[in-house]
């Protein structure tokens, strides 16, 4: 596992005990668990009796780097050993990396299937219909004479295969823009594919 220095740091902070008691670390460590698990995005993980003596500013540090910890274990399907040596490189003792591996393997699972729910890859552009409306009034009967496109752009995720329309009007000066945009990306691509 690669991490950040800012993770790295905030890691070996989590690891001092010195700075954190083994409650505020048991404490910290679970409330990174349940904040990346829980529907609910709350601060009160973080309100723990233990971790009430800890700068607020270290706590939200040493958190964000535990949290960012586990997903990168999760993404990456970490086994118990890389774990282990990743935290004993950030300076974790013994007792705390067991616990650190005994908390992941409990919520893996779950994890994995949190993980594997947020895709992997944007969706794809299949095909686009548009139409173009004319307007001539408006509904309080000023005259208004302006085209207006109505895109609709079929898109299919590739993860799921499921199909989604994305639905926009635009007027003709919004998609001579876009459709501007869009030849700059190819070129850009076709540049880029050619070095």
């Amino acid at each position: 596992m690669e991490l950040s220095e800012p993770v790295q740091s905030g890691l070996q902070a989590l690891a001092d005990p010195g700075c954190f008691s083994s409650g505020a670390y048991a404490a910290l460590l679970q409330a990174a668990f349940r904040s990346l698990l829980s529907s609910q995005a709350e601060q009160a993980f973080l309100d723990h009796p233990d971790l009430e003596q800890i700068d607020p500013a270290v706590l939200k540090y040493c958190h964000a780097a535990a949290a960012t910890c586990i997903v990168e274990a999760g993404k990456q399907k970490a086994d118990k050993s890389a774990i282990s040596t990743y935290l004993e490189d950030c300076k974790f003792d013994r007792e705390r990396i067991e616990q650190f591996c005994t908390e992941y393997q409990k919520n893996k699972d779950n994890l994995e299937i949190l993980l594997g729910s947020t895709g992997r890859c944007p969706p794809h552009i299949t095909d686009v219909c548009w139409r173009l409306e004319y307007q001539i009034k408006t509904n309080q009967l000023h005259k208004n004479y302006h085209p207006i496109y109505l895109m609709t752009l079929n898109v299919e995720n590739n993860d799921s295969r499921s199909h989604q329309d994305v639905n926009f009007s635009c007027s003709m000066e919004q998609l001579q823009d876009l459709v501007g945009k869009l030849k700059d990306a190819a070129k850009s691509l076709e540049r880029t594919t050619q070095q």
